[in-house]
């Protein structure tokens, strides 16, 4: 089906799923844009709701692509321009459902090592934490304590699809800390006022990094809560740091370490 009209119902729902959360989240539905995310999330086995495809913007590599999707549009470039958060995302996007794990279904190695994330604001860190991850080779990743969500379509964008590789979950911080402390893995949490530098904590058993939000940090919860409180050494007049560089920065000591 060809669609032409910006008033067609469903790119305005389309455009209502990319900027508003509660119908997101009403709708459990959220969108995937850019030829390497929707790659990513079909690999993942991921079942789009809808797909939509701008001819003129496809690049040849991507054509393949197509012949995976069923529930298909295609739509001329000013109506993609509409439903994309970003124009230059190769002509496809996808409507997905919401893809949840819980906590007990987090699949754990035999050293566990995960990323606990309260309270970060820009879907921006929690994507490129995402990509970190990945790379760093985490069990998974879990956020708590409000902020941005995993199915914000610009924390699957930033991410570049390291959301569908990457087990994810969302629990409230005294559900986490307990879920953690029964299976004798480790809360490290990051923090100027931490009692140690992070290169000099053991991180190579059952781990957990947890980092906080740039504006706040860690809450006293967490900070009460964790098992080790560990600072990365700063010299300028900056009193922080990124979230989504202090988080990697820790993430790849665990790699050095565990060799």
């Amino acid at each position: 089906m060809h669609i032409t009209s910006p008033s067609n119902p469903r790119i305005k729902n389309v455009v209502r799923l990319t900027t508003n959360r509660r119908h997101r989240d009403r709708e459990r539905l959220t969108v995937v844009e850019g030829s390497r995310e929707v790659r990513r999330c079909l690999d993942a086995g991921v079942i789009p709701s809808e797909a939509y495809l701008c001819p003129e913007l496809i690049a040849p590599d991507d054509q393949d692509i197509a012949d995976r999707l069923s529930q298909l549009f295609t739509v001329p470039p000013e109506i993609f321009a509409k439903i994309a958060v970003r124009g230059d995302s190769g002509g496809l996007l996808l409507v997905i459902p919401y893809t949840e794990t819980a906590l007990d279904d987090l699949p754990l190695s035999t050293a566990p090592f995960l990323v606990v994330v309260e309270g970060a604001e820009k879907p921006g860190n929690v994507g490129a934490i995402l990509r970190s991850a990945d790379a760093a080779g985490v069990d998974g990743l879990i956020l708590c304590a409000g902020g941005t969500d995993l199915h914000n379509p610009n924390v699957i964008r930033a991410s570049l699809g390291t959301r569908f590789t990457v087990p994810c979950a969302e629990a409230p911080t005294a559900e986490v800390l307990v879920w953690l402390h029964q299976r004798g893995i480790a809360a490290v949490a990051a923090t100027p006022d931490g009692a140690k530098l992070y290169t000099e904590t053991d991180l190579t058993g059952p781990v957990a990094i947890v980092t906080g939000s740039e504006a706040e940090g860690l809450s006293e919860e967490w900070l009460d809560g964790a098992d080790a409180r560990v600072t990365i050494p700063m010299h300028g007049v900056a009193d922080s740091l990124n979230l989504a560089t202090s988080t990697t920065i820790l993430l790849y000591e665990v790699v050095r370490q565990r060799g």
